[in-house]
Formats: structure tokens, sequence, C-alpha cells
């Protein structure tokens, strides 16, 4: 949302790695020839990175609460919903009510750290999504499941490079490419973001595949002052290969660094949040 959309973004650092018991002389001396043969992180740009970390900062809290209009453009039909969002970055929570339309209203969607799950209030059941699911889309829109649970790994599992300044709009913008970390538990290729030199505000996003093509684009719009901060308000993914579809986020109503209780962010809320 802006915790969707930033897309969303968005912390698994490479607890995989971590996970490895080398006890055998032969598995350490494997191990470090693994390590000569992996691109070091020293090799990131650190002023790429650090405004990575400051457009984050910017678009997030340590906790956000927002109201939200989702709008699905397709050339055959469109629709739109609207939401709201709890999101809390300690132990990456968040928590999606949909308040309209009637066919959707009372739906929710938990995530906790890696795992996800629906709530379907017509049957009063519960689902938790497996893996195989998380490419599928959100709701019908251009947000995948997979992009809510990694929506803050952004920061953390890419090493970002200035590849560039650019004009965008009459404002000059930094050209950054990021590529995941070895085991980094992400989709994308690569993602090559254009962030405003002056407020470190994001302004467009590429999102590209392993094999290198162009999966979708993300744009940033409307700006203007919500929650106490000056924030785009208006968020559109543009999938490449439909012709004609896109999916628009709009945000109606923002809070940052509210207090969240962690209740809210439980199986047995998922029936009586509202």
């Amino acid at each position: 949302m802006l915790d969707l959309c930033s897309a969303w973004a968005y912390h698994f650092i490479m607890y995989s790695l971590r996970s490895h018991n080398f006890i055998t002389s032969t598995a350490l001396a494997v191990s470090f020839v693994l390590a000569l043969a992996l691109p070091s992180f020293a090799e990131e740009n650190t002023d790429a990175l650090e405004v990575i970390r400051k457009m984050d900062k910017l678009l997030r809290g340590e906790t956000v609460y927002g109201v939200y209009e989702m709008r699905i453009e397709d050339p055959r039909w469109s629709r739109t919903l609207k939401l709201k969002v709890w999101d809390k970055r300690e132990g990456k929570k968040m928590l999606i009510l949909i308040l309209s339309p009637a066919k959707e209203k009372g739906i929710v969607t938990l995530k906790h750290g890696n795992q996800l799950w629906n709530y379907l209030p017509r049957v009063e059941r519960t689902i938790k999504l497996p893996p195989s699911m998380m490419m599928q889309s959100w709701m019908g829109s251009d947000f995948t499941n997979d992009d809510l649970v990694k929506e803050s790994s952004i920061v953390n599992d890419y090493i970002h490079t200035m590849i560039g300044v650019e004009e965008l709009d009459g404002k000059k913008a930094y050209r950054i490419e990021s590529i995941p970390k070895p085991d980094a538990p992400v989709v994308w290729g690569s993602i090559i973001a254009y962030v405003d030199a002056d407020n470190f505000m994001p302004v467009k996003q590429l999102f590209y595949s392993e094999k290198g093509e162009l999966v979708r684009t993300m744009e940033f719009k409307d700006v203007r002052e919500l929650g106490g901060r000056v924030v785009p308000t208006t968020y559109e993914i543009i999938p490449v290969k439909k012709k004609g579809r896109k999916t628009i986020m709009k945000i109606l109503e923002l809070e940052f660094d509210k207090e969240i209780p962690d209740d809210i962010f439980s199986l047995k809320s998922l029936k009586r949040v509202r």
C-alpha cells in the first residue's frame, strides 16, 4: 500500500546463510571457496544505499495506519476496493481489511513475517496461503501475495548502486540499480529506482525478471501533505505484458507512528476487526 505499493518494499537478512552448521573441515573448505566466488558487499555504493534508506524512511514509520482506494483498470472491466491497513515494522506485521464493495466486504489479509492468511467472512474460514500461491494476484490487482510478504525488504535484501542522475519532469532524480544479494528471498532480478534528489521521494520504479525482462513499472504521483509528511498519495502499477491494464492505489487517510496494539495482528482478531 503505501505499504502494499511501495508497493511497496520492504527486511530479510540472509538468515539462510547463518543457518548452516559447518562442522567438518571439508564443509569449512567448501564454504570458504564459495565465499570467494560471491561478490563482495563492499562493492555496494554507500551513497545509493543512503538514498534508498532515506526514501524508505520517508514512506514508512514504526507503524502506519491508512485508508486506501484501489482501482483495477482492465480493457474489459474495472473495479474499485476501499481498504483499511495497519502496518507495524516491528515483527513485520500487516493487517488489511476490505471495506467495500459489498461482495468483498469483511475479507481480511494478515501478514506475520513471511506468512499470509486470508479470512473469508462468507464462509467464516481462515486460510493460510502456501508458498505456491505467493505469485498469484492479490484481490485481482497487479499486486501479488509476494508483494505483501516482501514489502519491507528493499533496504536489506539488495545491493544498491548509483548508475546516473537524470531529469524527470524538470527535476533531478537519482537512478539507482538494486540487485538481490545471494540467497535473498526476493523474486525480482533487479529494480531500477528513480528518486528525487531534493527530497528523496520516489518518482518511478522499474521491476525486472531474473532474465532481465521488464515486468512492470510503478509511478508515484500527487505529492501532498498527509499524516504530517509530504508524500506521494497515488501509486500506479502498470504490467508491461497486459496492454491497457493498471492498478491505481490512492491514499485517503494516513497516520504515522500511531500506537497499534499487537493483538490486532492475531488470527483471533480477523473476525472482529473493523
